[in-house]
């Protein structure tokens, strides 16, 4: 308990808890869409597909700039958004397979080009490398005020469209026959969620940034019906799942904080899948033995009485 109070008072873990809660919350919301419209494999491709952008800024750049990384990512997940969108409306390829083709294109091109900075000789190429699985322990200040502001702008433009959102996730035939830009705001929550893989791969890596953005989610669907309540916790996870995972790799040491806030998100996960009301395992057990409880009951009161009838 002391270790944990002395590390809440280190302002280095502050700053990061910070930036990771930050992190999980934006994520966990705008997760929430992508999961309801049965887009969970968009965010593994758009994680995957911002690693060349990262490379490709810092070759221009020749710098470390997170600001420029987030641009050039960004600009990448955007190309990437747009050639599955071209896939799937002009050939006969599904999106999945879109997906997974330009997963591992994209991919592909980031290791060559990763591969090629290292052997540039360029000496301020060190630890470019941990955007694949991610440092949190290297956010700074500035870096932080960024998270914090991209942030509050993701989950600001979902609480504003929110009903826009929940109609197109729901019924997108409705939604156009009603007058709705459709297609507009497909492309934005496209936007949105590389906004948000974007913001995570310097702490969480673009490998991982995809179990980061579904599984809040996936778990706050096992807890409510309702889409506000589930949108509101799957922040919730999802910033407690940076919270816990940055306080355990604090606390340990060469402990990465990105896998283990993967790692506290799944805990959660399978916790709601076990403990869950109506949904999880263990209510639904429950409610099998009382059926199954008053079953027995009811055949032994119709056994009791056609006994006695018979007397």
């Amino acid at each position: 308990m002391l270790e944990w109070l002395s590390l809440i008072k280190d302002p280095n873990v502050q700053w990061i808890v910070l930036g990771s809660m930050l992190l999980g919350l934006s994520s966990g919301v705008i997760g929430s869409f992508a999961y309801l419209r049965k887009q969970s494999l968009m965010g593994d491709a758009l994680s995957h597909a911002a690693l060349p952008g990262v490379c490709i800024a810092f070759m221009l750049s020749g710098s470390k700039s997170i600001l420029l990384f987030l641009i050039g990512a960004a600009a990448a997940g955007i190309v990437a958004t747009f050639g599955i969108g071209f896939i799937t409306r002009n050939t006969r390829i599904k999106q999945d397979s879109a997906l997974a083709i330009v997963l591992t294109v994209f991919f592909g091109l980031g290791i060559v080009l990763l591969t090629k900075i290292q052997h540039s000789g360029n000496g301020n190429q060190s630890g470019l490398d941990k955007f694949l699985f991610g440092q949190a322990a290297s956010m700074i200040h500035s870096d932080v005020i960024i998270m914090a502001i991209i942030s509050i702008v993701l989950v600001g433009i979902c609480t504003l469209l929110f009903k826009e959102f929940k109609l197109l996730s729901f019924d997108a035939g409705f939604a156009r026959g009603i007058g709705y830009p459709v297609a507009f705001m497909d492309q934005l929550i496209m936007f949105l969620m590389v906004v948000a893989v974007v913001v995570g791969i310097q702490a969480v890596g673009v490998v991982l940034m995809a179990a980061l953005l579904i599984t809040p989610a996936v778990s706050a669907r096992y807890w409510t019906e309702r889409l506000g309540l589930m949108v509101i916790l799957a922040g919730l996870f999802g910033a407690f799942s940076g919270l816990a995972g940055t306080f355990i790799s604090a606390s340990g040491n060469n402990l990465p904080t990105g896998p283990l806030t993967v790692l506290v998100a799944t805990a959660l996960f399978v916790i709601s899948v076990i403990a869950a009301p109506r949904r999880g395992l263990l209510s639904k057990w429950l409610l099998r033995v009382s059926v199954r409880s008053r079953v027995r009951r009811e055949q032994a009161i119709l056994q009791i009485s056609g006994e006695e009838r018979s007397q």
